[in-house]
């Protein structure tokens, strides 16, 4: 698993690529019938303009700006892995038939970029106006961290946009867009708030975010947490026992009471780094994708509070 930024660097669609892709995807409307259906299979009758978002996070949140007015769908199914997504002929067909595209930004899908380019669809970034945190280690150092949805601040920021962008769609419903969106606003605000309150009660060395990827620098600059990682980006080739021993130390250091690791990736290296400082690995925290209905996770709501929960249990251990 490697950031799609850099694997898209290694490998990019070239024109010949998004042709034949293109084609492919063309066939497949043909045999399918046509693209009457709209950009999912299952439209029916339903003539909503149509947004598409690359991974689920995003359609989570860009449906609870939209609420019945649109139609939101996501590229990535629940669970996949965004970092190392290889689109297909079927997702640039749904690309093509939707009305509006949102995308991360930040280098996260670079894999998307270059065939929507292509397209004439509007594609609007949905992190615009966050200040990027750039990467301070590894072979990725100042490259901007893409996890700015990790953040319920930053998710404000993405709200509005959305708003925004929903309300040139739909000039009509601009209004409830909006309001939506304020909505929305509020309960991202409470996580953030509780968060803040929650770390405020800890003393100065237990105030430290201690995970296996670098996926939380947003929400511990807004929080006011001192962040550790084990590797910076997901990689095929992770967790060297150099890092490894310097996450150890920063935990022996600064008495840190608990570390974590992310659902998408194996726990091993933070055993390690649990084991040998005497902290406790306090829980799995989620990042790039929700879960399916009936998961841990559903909504960008429950996976942030799920975090947030997990991380002052397991940093308020010992304060009593």
């Amino acid at each position: 698993m490697r950031t799609a930024s850099f694997r898209a660097l290694r490998r990019p669609w070239s024109r010949a690529r998004l042709l034949a892709a293109l084609l492919s995807a063309a066939l497949l409307a043909t045999a399918c019938g046509g693209a009457s259906g709209g950009a999912g299979s299952g439209a029916g009758n339903d003539d909503r303009p149509v947004v598409l978002t690359t991974f689920t996070v995003l359609a989570d949140i860009a449906q609870n700006v939209a609420g019945d007015h649109l139609r939101v769908e996501s590229i990535t199914k629940a669970g996949a892995e965004i970092h190392g997504y290889e689109p297909t002929p079927g997702d640039i067909k749904k690309a093509a038939q939707a009305d509006l595209i949102l995308d991360n930004g930040l280098n996260l899908e670079a894999w998307f970029g270059q065939f929507v380019a292509d397209l004439d669809v509007k594609h609007v970034q949905v992190s615009a106006g966050v200040e990027p945190v750039d990467i301070a280690e590894d072979s990725y150092a100042g490259k901007p961290n893409p996890h700015a949805w990790m953040s319920p601040q930053n998710v404000q920021t993405y709200a509005d946009n959305m708003a925004a962008a929903f309300a040139e769609l739909d000039p009509a419903n601009g209004d409830a867009y909006r309001a939506n969106a304020s909505v929305y606003k509020s309960e991202l605000q409470k996580v953030q708030d509780e968060l803040v309150n929650g770390l405020a009660a800890l003393p100065r060395n237990q105030r430290a975010l201690v995970t296996c990827e670098g996926a939380f620098s947003y929400l511990a600059k807004d929080a006011g947490l001192t962040e550790k990682y084990i590797w910076a980006v997901n990689a095929e080739q992770q967790a060297t026992p150099q890092q490894i021993a310097s996450a150890i130390e920063f935990v022996r250091a600064n008495q840190v009471p608990a570390v974590f690791c992310e659902s998408t990736v194996s726990h091993a290296p933070m055993e390690q780094v649990a084991a040998a400082s005497g902290a406790e690995l306090a829980g799995v925290l989620y990042v790039d994708s929700l879960s399916e209905a009936g998961g841990p996770v559903p909504t960008y709501l429950d996976l942030i509070r799920h975090d947030v929960k997990t991380i002052l249990a397991g940093l308020s251990n010992g304060s009593a």
